[in-house]
């Protein structure tokens, strides 16, 4: 599907804030962390300071997804039985239809194996508790684009952009201006027609 089609899904759930959960079963403790992310540098980020804090975990385990579409996740057994963790993780993540997502399930042992059965359920209702806590909020997907124009055209380019209610940043209002706008995938094409009614096509996707 283009990015062009003015009936595009361009909106998709995640969680608005960090949030903390915890499992207790047979002596062994479950704490989660539920996170709003957006990239795979922020999940690395994060997992290295859990694992810094809690160096003394066994396990650090943790599942994500991210993108409008859900297209990049992982699932991360961090040395529990296949399956047995970062499975049961990012069931919860998907059971909610959530993306941009982040959770992480630190495991100390309490003495007693718990089984894979035993270890699903944990892992599972360990990131339950995360996100439950969390709720849902919507997010709208887009792109940037850089706008070049000269400074006679800085009127008629405002206006679009105030009609379209479009997000801006890094504006240089010089004799020859340029600025940043995050477009709503659903309303590119007409952006981009409108832009073309003013003769600006000085237009670089980021």
């Amino acid at each position: 599907m283009e990015s062009t089609n003015s009936h595009i899904q361009d909106s998709y759930y995640s969680i608005p804030f960090t949030t903390r959960g915890l499992y207790k079963n047979k002596g062994s403790r479950f704490l989660s962390w539920a996170y709003p992310v957006e990239t795979e540098e922020s999940v690395k980020a994060i997992l290295n300071d859990l694992r810094k804090e809690y160096h003394d975990a066994r396990h650090h385990c943790y599942a994500y997804r991210l993108g409008w579409q859900g297209e990049q996740y992982r699932a991360n057994d961090d040395g529990e039985p296949s399956s047995s963790a970062g499975r049961p993780i990012l069931g919860q993540i998907d059971s909610r239809g959530l993306s941009d997502v982040l959770v992480v399930v630190v495991r100390y042992f309490g003495g007693i194996k718990l089984g894979i059965p035993g270890l699903i359920k944990a892992y599972k209702t360990a990131a339950a508790e995360a996100l439950d806590e969390a709720g849902k909020v919507e997010k709208i997907a887009g792109k940037w684009f850089r706008i070049g124009f000269d400074y006679p055209a800085m009127n008629p380019v405002m206006t679009v952009l105030k009609d379209l209610a479009l997000e801006q940043r890094n504006q240089q209002f010089e004799v020859q201006c340029s600025l940043e706008a995050r477009i709503r995938l659903s309303e590119e094409r007409k952006f981009r027609d409108s832009l073309a009614l003013i003769d600006i096509d000085v237009l670089e996707e980021l």
